[in-house]
């Protein structure tokens, strides 16, 4: 009967406060570890450490309630892309798939997550035929740029490939050395999310490999290869994906390309199918771990049964 069970449950929390008194006595649980205190843990930690120099392990509880998910609006500027990826496809999931909860939450990370990149090189060694860095150029998500510099190469240059790279003679005057651009644009690179356009030809001139699953290849995306109306296996310049896709001609002339213009164009491309990329890349990633089991301890709900409880305590006058 009901009234039964209130007086079964009177009588076990009447047990329960007489084993908190006594905990206390003996100095193993401080009196503010009340339950539903600020500081239960120092109890819990005691009877564990009771129990475990017993011999005896506390049993698991089944009927531990899982945590809820709590899905953050944001991300730290440390996140992983696994964790970016997720995030993407969370959101999209939510809100009937709206990618515009998607498109907020991801201002928290930009302009410093995600950068995009774009390369001009040189011709070094016997003929020319070595590519060189000459210069780079680095912007955010929003297209300003961040870094764009000339480089000197560590070899001498043997053909400058003006028609295609726009350097000349005049800009190696202010050039940089190698070694120091390169520290320079790694350091901007670190723990970002890297958009470009054959972009493993940047990397090589940098010699430096990004993360893969960092990386966004804008060469690489059939999205971007369907929406123009090209065949996904083909070699699409990035030329071309910028006059089907963003109505604009870029690497025009006979002054040779803008790397801040390449740059530019790779990340516009990018996003334009950022949201659907990501939910993509998210469903590619493996799955994750399971979650860990709650500890059963942390349940101040079963402090009340016996078999939580040392033997020499219950054995103790109780």
């Amino acid at each position: 009967s009901p009234q039964g069970r209130s007086k079964k449950k009177s009588r076990k929390h009447q047990r329960f406060m007489e084993r908190r008194a006594l905990l206390e006595q003996k100095g193993l649980l401080s009196p503010r570890g009340r339950l539903g205190g600020p500081t239960p843990e120092v109890g819990l930690q005691t009877l564990t450490a009771l129990t475990e120099a017993n011999g005896t392990t506390a049993p698991r509880c089944d009927k531990v309630s899982k945590p809820k998910r709590i899905v953050s609006a944001s991300l730290s500027p440390s996140a992983s892309p696994d964790s970016i990826a997720r995030h993407h496809s969370v959101l999209l999931s939510q809100g009937n798939g709206s990618s515009r909860r998607v498109r907020t939450s991801s201002l928290v990370l930009r302009p410093g997550k995600y950068v995009a990149i774009d390369c001009e090189m040189v011709g070094t060694g016997p003929q020319g035929r070595l590519s060189e860095l000459a210069r780079c150029s680095v912007v955010n998500y929003d297209g300003d740029v961040i870094y764009d510099k000339y480089v000197q190469p560590e070899l001498p240059i043997v053909d400058y490939r003006t028609r295609w790279s726009g350097i000349t003679k005049q800009h190696m005057k202010n050039a940089i050395p190698f070694k120091a651009a390169q520290a320079e644009i790694l350091k901007i690179l670190k723990d970002k999310i890297v958009v470009g356009h054959a972009i493993h030809n940047d990397f090589q001139a940098l010699k430096y490999f990004h993360p893969k699953d960092r990386t966004r290849d804008t060469s690489q995306i059939p999205l971007l290869k369907k929406r123009a109306g090209l065949p996904i296996r083909a070699n699409v310049s990035l030329k071309n994906l910028a006059r089907h896709l963003l109505h604009k001609k870029i690497q025009v002339g006979c002054k040779g390309h803008s790397s801040v213009e390449d740059a530019q164009t790779a990340m516009e491309l990018y996003r334009l199918v950022e949201v659907r990329w990501e939910k993509e890349l998210a469903h590619s990633l493996p799955p994750r771990p399971p979650s860990p089991v709650t500890d059963p301890t942390a349940d101040s709900s079963q402090y009340l049964d016996d078999q939580y409880w040392p033997t020499d305590l219950m054995a103790s006058g109780l």
